[in-house]
């Protein structure tokens, strides 16, 4: 009955105001450095309700979790949240954690719009840290170098850039009024350096610096080195090499050739074939048999005619 009541009396009276609750805030978007304190605003605009309900959810990667329920504050936020002037939030010693949306949300029962409610989406900045700096230390004249620069930490997400004894490098080489090898490309998202040709000039002190909204962090400077090829050089210690291994080889064939690699199994073979030549001597002397010669031909023992005495026998 009253509702109708209310609703004839707005179509009557156009410039009449229902009596519902109504939130506002002095900042929806509140941004705080890691480690500092916030005001999270949610203001009650309009209420009849001597002491309406108040609560603070936390809204984040699509989980809620209750923040203040019940006048009291809920999980972590008991030691470092408080309720400011009857329904704002503060959030003291910020984490990257506490990022998310946060929604205030106040219950009037005596107003004829008993609930309403405010989203404040809240960014907790973090400062890089320091950024993993990989700098090649020596490269031969025209051939390429790429330098790498990233760290995690930073939120936002942190852009890079290049310094050259301590001398920033452009993001565009061309740009620059000193004259710089115009072959390098910077990409400031993912903090790479590349050198398609480098040259003498390129020699010198690198060091990168990431940078966001938080602050910025810095690495050690570390060398490069931009040096010639020398090609007689490389020439002659591969001339040198080739020496050496066919005078390696040369050797080996002469030990060959003089025995040094005999092995035992010849030799033995050997010693047995002059015994058994001894004992065919002896018999043929025993016989009174002359003998011309006594030949090997593989494993036969070839006999030739006799014509001299056994004194005139000849071991080949």
């Amino acid at each position: 009955m009253s509702c109708a009541i209310s609703y004839c009396l707005l179509f009557v009276f156009p410039g009449c105001r229902l009596l519902a609750v109504e939130l506002t805030s002095s900042n929806t978007k509140p941004v705080v450095q890691e480690f500092q304190s916030v005001e999270l605003s949610c203001i009650i605009k309009s209420t009849v309700t001597p002491d309406p309900r108040i609560e603070w959810k936390k809204i984040r990667n699509g989980d809620t979790s209750y923040v203040f329920f019940e006048n009291k504050m809920q999980g972590d936020f008991a030691t470092r949240a408080e309720i400011l002037s009857r329904t704002s939030l503060v959030i003291k010693n910020t984490t990257r954690m506490d990022t998310a949306t946060y929604r205030c949300e106040v219950a009037a029962p005596s107003d004829t719009k008993t609930i309403d409610e405010i989203n404040i989406q809240l960014t907790v900045q973090v400062k890089p840290m320091t950024p993993r700096c990989s700098v090649p230390k020596a490269v031969p004249v025209g051939k390429s170098a790429s330098l790498h620069c990233h760290e995690n930490e930073g939120f936002p997400k942190s852009t890079y850039s290049w310094y050259r004894n301590s001398e920033p490098l452009p993001a565009d080489s061309k740009s620059s009024s000193k004259p710089l090898n115009s072959s390098y490309t910077l990409n400031p998202n993912t903090g790479t350096l590349v050198f398609h040709a480098v040259h003498k000039g390129d020699t010198g002190r690198y060091s990168c610096i990431a940078t966001n909204d938080a602050g910025f962090a810095k690495c050690e400077e570390q060398e490069m080195e931009v040096y010639d090829l020398n090609i007689g050089g490389i020439i002659g210690g591969v001339l040198v090499v080739l020496a050496v291994l066919v005078l390696i080889t040369l050797g080996i064939c002469c030990a060959y050739r003089r025995g040094y690699f005999a092995n035992g199994k010849e030799n033995g073979e050997s010693n047995r074939f002059r015994v058994h030549m001894e004992m065919l001597k002896a018999a043929a002397l025993a016989s009174e048999t002359s003998l011309d010669v006594l030949t090997e031909s593989g494993e036969e023992i070839i006999y030739a005619k006799p014509r001299f005495s056994p004194d005139r026998f000849v071991l080949c």
